[in-house]
């Protein structure tokens, strides 16, 4: 596995381009195959491009405060000095890997957006620890807990079609969550994920002559906080801890009332808004606060850039009819032993140019609920094998990835040749548990 792991890092060191120039790369490819594939002219495709490049301009935004204000939070004293205690659980580069793992997919279960910064963050405070762990892997590691998330909690596709209303209801009908995320044969899943892909990050550790560590003062985010020579009524405003406890005794109750109501609804808006009111809360003054928040801001210019290109793909994909090609090249060779089998590998394919669950659901369901149909096969499970399919590849896309190199100051090359490695198994893992169970 060590020397695997060591080739494979080679590999993508080499021939696996910035996340921007791979966006591109994969523009050019959806372009051509939309253009030979289906029935568009290159205008067409220029013009699906172009409609589609601000699609995703709202989660854009969100992508952007759920990465800002996570990384604000988690510079907070008092949850600096939590992850700091929690990181002192690692005495070893092995036991490292393996706590960071355990805590990334704990997290992502819960919820993806909470997952994939909280398992980075904690990462940079394990490396101050143990600073003899390779720090491609440990990141590598935060990073592949977020192949279960569209089977946990906060699983885009299960809780729509579990939503009245949904776009698919006159099909489906409204699927209970107990028939695709509490599901037998998803727990199963999620479980045999939760043992092995611990292990196996903790299997891919180099050789110490391969280890890549990292001076643990390179990781110390030093939030400057600058105050004024002469005191002033603005400057005592800014200085404030009354306006602090303001803002989070009505952001507090804001998140009561919500979770009172609407029970254990953790979508992205409402942890955006705890990572928000907590990081004011945490920083006491609204000058310390906005002294980390320019700190932070410095680390979203990677998803600002890249994701309206992601859209622009999108575009190409659904308004050619390319998505749906795709789909049901897939479906012709399906039956009834390994249509759900096949329906994942499709979504996993699909993947790759259409990185949202919820994107990709719009673009898949109608083809691959008509062919359940056909084949009198469960509608619920068809949705989560595309729920798992969009989930899966996201190891090797380094669309979801940004968030966590933004944090941790790496490039995608960096972590892609030991993710390679969690592709394999979790693919195999998912592969067996809809194909036997």
């Amino acid at each position: 596995m060590k020397t695997l792991t060591k080739f494979s890092n080679r590999l993508m060191e080499r021939y696996l381009p910035d996340p921007y120039i791979f966006v591109v790369l994969l523009t050019l490819i959806v372009f051509l195959l939309g253009i030979g594939l289906t029935d568009s002219t290159p205008l067409d495709i220029v013009q699906y491009w172009g409609n589609g490049f601000w699609g995703l301009l709202m989660f854009t935004m969100q992508m952007v405060v759920v990465l800002l204000a996570g990384h604000v939070l988690a510079n907070s004293p008092p949850i600096k000095r939590l992850l700091s205690n929690l990181a002192g659980l690692a005495k070893s580069p092995g036991s490292a890997i393996i706590l960071v793992t355990v805590v990334a997919l704990i997290a992502n279960w819960i919820n993806w957006g909470f997952g994939l910064v909280i398992g980075a963050l904690f990462a940079k405070e394990i490396a101050k620890k143990v600073t003899t762990v390779d720090y491609r892997l440990l990141i590598a590691s935060a990073y592949s807990g977020f192949v279960i998330w569209h089977g946990g909690f906060g699983g885009s596709i299960p809780l729509t079609i579990a939503t009245e209303g949904h776009q698919y209801e006159s099909i489906m009908g409204i699927v209970p969550t107990s028939e695709t995320i509490f599901s037998v044969y998803n727990l199963a899943i999620i479980a045999v994920l939760f043992v092995t892909i611990p292990l196996l990050n903790r299997w891919m550790m180099p050789k110490p002559e391969d280890t890549v560590s990292i001076d643990p003062a390179l990781l110390e985010d030093t939030v400057i906080v600058e105050k004024p020579a002469v005191t002033t009524p603005a400057s005592r405003m800014e200085d404030s801890y009354l306006l602090t406890i303001f803002v989070g005794a009505i952001g507090l109750l804001y998140l009561g009332w919500h979770f009172g109501t609407r029970g254990f609804d953790l979508n992205l808006n409402i942890v955006n808004f705890l990572f928000v009111i907590l990081g004011i809360i945490m920083h006491g003054t609204p000058r310390n606060y906005l002294a980390a928040v320019n700190n932070a801001v410095k680390t979203t210019g990677g998803i600002i850039i890249q994701f309206p290109f992601y859209a622009g793909i999108m575009g190409m994909m659904v308004d050619s009819g390319l998505a749906k090609v795709i789909s049901e090249a897939v479906v012709s060779v399906s039956n009834g032993n390994t249509f759900y089998l096949f329906t994942f590998y499709a979504a996993g394919i699909v993947n790759f140019f259409v990185p949202s669950g919820g994107g990709q659901w719009a673009v898949q369901a109608p083809v691959m609920l008509d062919a359940a149909s056909k084949l009198g096969l469960d509608y619920s499970k068809t949705a989560m094998a595309i729920a798992w399919g969009d989930a899966w590849t996201n190891m090797i896309q380094p669309f979801w990835a940004l968030p966590a190199l933004a944090i941790a100051g790496l490039k995608a090359k960096d972590i892609m040749g030991y993710c390679v490695f969690v592709l394999v198994l979790s693919g195999i893992v998912i592969s067996l548990g809809l194909f036997f169970l």
